[in-house]
């Protein structure tokens, strides 16, 4: 197994990347980056210096990953899709190095021209619907959409939508068991 990198990407030195990871068209990951194994960066990524960006992680075309910001193994960043670093940009008074920390825990997806904004926690497993706008945390297995984002029902694993039955459920894909603990909380029972 080795890395892949098509040569019109550059990937400075001192950056990390993980065996088996492929990095497509006119991409740049920075000095400092670390990139885990089994990744796909597609055409047009920038990853900066200092993010961590685990393994088997997924990232479509024409999505920049800023400093600050920290994708956790198994997260799939749909096309076109932006995180943001600054809760307060200005031109006139630069903010470099006063970045908030995002995070997108394991298997979060963020669909195609989501906005994340600076300073939230994405969940494990949690689903971000195409054109989101997310300004706050989203829980585990949440599934979200709109301006901003607002819970609209709960993911499995597998991404299939979860139906409770009262505090239940049953995914119909992979039969996968969870448990709605708060109007904000579900956890995987079996």
């Amino acid at each position: 197994m080795s890395v892949f990198v098509h040569e019109s990407s550059y990937v400075d030195e001192r950056a990390r990347i993980g065996e088996g990871t492929k990095i497509w068209h006119f991409s740049h990951v920075m000095s400092g980056a670390e990139i885990g194994e089994n990744c796909v960066l597609g055409q047009n990524v920038f990853v900066a210096g200092g993010v961590r960006i685990g393994n088997n992680v997924k990232i479509q075309n024409n999505v920049s990953v800023y400093e600050g910001v920290e994708l956790e193994d198994d997260v799939f960043c749909g096309p076109s899709m932006v995180f943001t670093n600054v809760k307060n940009p200005r031109s006139a008074f630069p903010r470099r190095g006063q970045y908030t920390k995002t995070i997108a825990k394991r298997g979060a997806t963020i669909g195609a021209n989501a906005t994340v904004v600076t300073g939230v926690t994405l969940g494990e497993w949690c689903f971000v619907a195409a054109g989101a706008v997310v300004i706050k945390d989203v829980p585990a297995h949440a599934m979200v959409a709109g301006v901003p984002a607002k819970i609209i029902g709960w993911a499995c694993e597998c991404g299939e939508k979860l139906m409770f039955d009262g505090d239940r459920a049953v995914c119909g894909a992979c039969g996968k068991t969870y448990r709605k603990v708060s109007e904000v909380r579900v956890e995987r029972t079996a």
